[in-house]
């Protein structure tokens, strides 16, 4: 795998609101590529950059700064128009912003013991939230759902989450996913469905966020590893495909549909009727997990989306699938894998696209196939 460890460090990437986009921040400024065609769209050498979030496929974006310029402070987020090349709004904060999110209407700003809800139009502020410390700023956001969910830890000691409607906005319930402290979260494209992975990332769960209920249970490996991000398929309505990227430099897929998952209900049974249930049942529901190796070295930072689910026009109770994911590694790189699944469960994929993120060269791969694990 290509490596460039004399190249500028890439501090953040972020995906659009409907992963069509996606932009990286160095210590140098930010970058802004079209994920389904490579193009760099935006190339700006402002200075250090932690937080580059982009307004879908507009011209606006929010960035915060590292502080290496007086001008461009941690505890200041600038409303940006990359067209102009002039800020629009600054927002100034107490303490170092970790995490921004947009809506069409909302904007999210996540510090280390507070989370604050704007009116993205008129920037008031509509909620202030006292969080518990949450030094890595993580969070979950449905920007394209009608509530416009958030979710934010709730506890230091525990996997919980506080969901809330961004919208209103309102508290609306606590998820109590896992033993350990929360590592990752992500919303369905709807809202409907929580993704979390605690510190520990041998599990991954799945909650129908309504009535706050586990609806899946996955796990990922049996070592310990840290998820650095996870990523619902685009269906509107009940998401098919879960895929998490960890530490150990893989990527991880599971089917979510009940067609595929069929055994599932039979290792829920298991589970309900042996002392310890909620284990049993986890430690049963492999799911359909498919995996490939090294798609980054390991301890690489990494972040994925995924961009489409097809099914084949079969009748079968079991029809292929063919996925596509887009990864970015912060050693420089964006990815686009497509993992195909047969009727028989059995997968392969292949490396459609690589390219350098810093130096803007591209490479095509040609039919690279090979079977997942």
């Amino acid at each position: 795998m290509a490596s460039g460890s004399s190249r500028p460090q890439i501090l953040c990437v972020s995906f659009n609101q409907d992963n069509s986009m996606f932009s990286v921040g160095t210590k140098e400024g930010f970058k802004i590529f079209d994920a389904r065609t490579g193009r760099l769209c935006n190339d700006n050498k402002l200075g250090g950059l932690n937080v580059v979030e982009l307004w879908f496929a507009t011209n606006l974006i929010a960035m915060v700064g590292t502080g290496e310029q007086p001008s461009r402070s941690p505890r200041r987020l600038c409303l940006f128009n990359t067209i102009t090349c002039a800020s629009k709004k600054d927002l100034n904060f107490r303490s170092t912003i970790l995490a921004v999110r947009f809506s069409r209407t909302r904007l999210i700003v996540v510090l280390q013991d507070k989370t604050f809800i704007y009116d993205l139009n008129s920037t008031r502020i509509l909620e202030e939230i006292d969080t518990v410390h949450n030094p890595k700023g993580l969070c979950a956001f449905a920007p394209n759902s009608e509530w416009c969910y958030l979710a934010i830890p709730a506890s230091t000691s525990k996997g919980s989450a506080l969901v809330y409607k961004a919208s209103e906005p309102e508290l609306i319930c606590q998820i109590d996913a896992h033993e350990s402290p929360l590592a990752a979260m992500a919303f369905s494209s709807n809202g409907m469905y929580l993704a979390t992975a605690s510190e520990k990332g041998t599990m991954i769960r799945v909650y129908i966020v309504a009535q706050a209920t586990k609806s899946h249970s996955f796990r990922r490996g049996a070592y310990p590893s840290t998820i650095y991000s996870l990523s619902f398929g685009p269906c509107i309505d009940r998401p098919d495909v879960l895929a998490a990227t960890s530490s150990s430099g893989s990527l991880h897929m599971f089917f979510l549909d009940a067609a595929r998952n069929g055994r599932n209900q039979t290792n829920k049974l298991l589970g309900s009727i042996i002392p310890g249930s909620k284990a049993i049942s986890d430690a049963l529901d492999p799911a359909n997990h498919h995996v490939i190796h090294n798609i980054a070295p390991a301890e690489t930072k990494s972040c994925l989306a995924v961009h489409s689910v097809e099914y084949s026009q079969n009748s079968s109770k079991f029809p292929a699938v063919r996925t596509v994911v887009y990864v970015v590694t912060h050693d420089g790189y964006f990815r686009e894998y497509t993992i195909s699944t047969t009727k028989s469960n059995e997968s392969s994929w292949v490396l459609e696209r690589e390219f350098s993120l810093l130096d803007t060269g591209y490479t095509q791969k040609q039919n690279e196939h090979h079977h997942v694990d």
